[in-house]
């Protein structure tokens, strides 16, 4: 998603400066390495400052990533498990990490946030949460709250489950509460995320809102290419 987000930033030139911030030597490679591609640890607030200077809007893109347990044979049935790094789980990833962006880019005067995170938030007991017992939507939804709070202009999309897939040829839905999780459309490309959130920062309509975001199968509905009414169909902010 982050080099999505990024290589679309850095296509539409005549709209944006596009910076990038990443962890390692190796994803600042991965992402096409320019000089405006910065590294630091969002869990360490002195290393993202200086990528945070002078910018007007803010995408935060980063989540905690489970690790599988070696050992686990498919054929033999059951679920895997899995664990987070030490350091690395969602309380420090997703709660601080995201909490010490948004403070680091209202200290430098942002004026938009736009944050993606996972429908599942509303329900406690959601699988999600079960994965190396680490209860990572509680701690997205901290964050999310934590923005919200902030009196910083924001938009919080919380994607369904995310497909690698082209974008652009889906008709995109957009709901809230974790309705859409009820429904058959539960999915959605991660391009048709990443454009959902280039448009965010260029709509008034996307401001100061929180949306689910899924899509309709291919080849059923219209591609949605008008990004203000699609905005405007939300109503919460939270």
């Amino acid at each position: 998603m982050r080099q999505i987000v990024y290589k679309k930033l850095k296509e539409r030139t005549d709209q944006f400066v596009a910076r990038g911030l990443v962890r390692t030597k190796e994803s600042k490679e991965k992402i096409g390495g320019e000089d405006e591609v910065f590294i630091g640890d969002i869990r360490d607030p002195a290393t993202i400052g200086q990528a945070v200077q002078g910018i007007d809007a803010l995408v935060i893109l980063t989540s905690a990533v489970p690790q599988m347990k070696p050992g686990f044979d498919p054929s033999k049935g059951g679920r895997p498990e899995f664990y987070f790094d030490e350091g690395a789980y969602p309380e420090q990833v997703d709660w601080i990490g995201q909490k010490n962006q948004i403070d680091a880019a209202k200290a430098a005067g942002v004026k938009q946030i736009v944050l993606v995170g996972s429908m599942g938030g509303t329900n406690i007991n959601h699988p999600l949460n079960s994965i190396g017992n680490a209860n990572i939507l509680v701690w997205k939804r901290k964050a999310e709250q934590y923005l919200a709070d902030s009196g910083i202009p924001y938009t919080i999309i919380r994607a369904g489950g995310l497909q690698d897939k082209e974008g652009g040829i889906r008709e995109l839905l957009v709901g809230k509460d974790d309705e859409l999780l009820e429904t058959e459309t539960r999915t959605i490309a991660r391009a048709d995320v990443a454009e959902v959130c280039v448009q965010a920062l260029q709509l008034e309509e996307a401001k100061f809102k929180a949306l689910d975001l899924a899509s309709k199968p291919e080849g059923t509905g219209t591609p949605t290419e008008d990004f203000k009414a699609l905005f405007a169909q939300v109503t919460t902010r939270f």
